[in-house]
């Protein structure tokens, strides 16, 4: 049996337009900035097992970039834990995509970036979170998916969605 010639595979960004039909793609995604502290260790090395009680704070930044139709995307996630009355830690993360946006209409260009684009970022930015806390002797916390839609709406009302 004779092997096929090879057929290069063409690159989908080469020429600077979104795939056709596609109203947001992901070019690119990367961790932009993380920080952990655990001031009371190693004091809570003992309840370290123990799940303490935790917070997420969540924001949602975007802004355009030089290139047409590029838009950068961060997603902040902010975890604190307390054990009783002592800081067990606190991690936070920002984590970014690079998002090309195809012909949409200027009225859902700030619910696509603002929505759906941290959707798609969530999972990764959820599991360097978790791994991290772990890596620090803690149990992982478990961040549930965040309803996007509601956080732009709330946003929103209270004056402070960004514009994009």
């Amino acid at each position: 049996m004779a092997d096929a010639p090879f057929q290069p595979v063409s690159d989908p960004f080469s020429s600077g337009q979104p795939p056709a039909g596609a109203p947001l793609t992901v070019v690119a995604q990367f961790l932009k900035d993380m920080s952990f502290e655990s001031p009371n260790m190693p004091a809570l090395l003992e309840h370290a097992g123990r799940v303490p009680q935790g917070l997420i704070k969540v924001d949602v930044k975007a802004h355009k970039l030089p290139e047409e139709q590029k838009y950068e995307v961060v997603l902040s996630l902010r975890a604190e834990a307390r054990h009783q009355d002592q800081l067990a830690y606190i991690a936070e993360l920002q984590y970014a995509g690079i998002f090309l946006v195809g012909q949409i209409g200027t009225r859902m260009m700030e619910p696509l970036l603002l929505i759906e684009a941290p959707r798609l970022l969530f999972p990764f930015a959820r599991e360097i979170i978790a791994n991290i806390i772990q890596q620090a002797g803690f149990r992982a916390m478990l961040i549930h998916p965040i309803d996007f839609a509601m956080h732009y709406r709330e946003q929103r009302a209270a004056g402070g969605a960004p514009a994009v």
